[in-house]
């Protein structure tokens, strides 16, 4: 039975496996896209939405669409 691997463990194999399948760069390529943010944001979107109903998000979200699209005419 395998021991449990420690996190230094667990990273170290993950950047071999990583490396082995995807080259160098691949790898590079692959933790430019997996970093890790800042803040909580759980804690972040209940502020965000503190006021905000169904229908008010979704009115939102059609205007963003809206002023997107309008952009990509100009």
């Amino acid at each position: 039975m395998k021991h449990e691997m420690t996190l230094a463990e667990i990273r170290q194999t993950g950047i071999q496996l990583l490396t082995s399948h995807l080259g160098i760069e691949g790898m590079m390529r692959f933790f430019q896209q997996t970093e890790i943010g800042t803040g909580n944001y759980t804690e972040e979107r209940k502020q965000w939405l503190i006021n905000s109903d169904v229908r008010s998000l979704a009115n939102e979200i059609i205007k963003h669409r809206q002023n997107k699209k309008n952009k990509k005419a100009e």
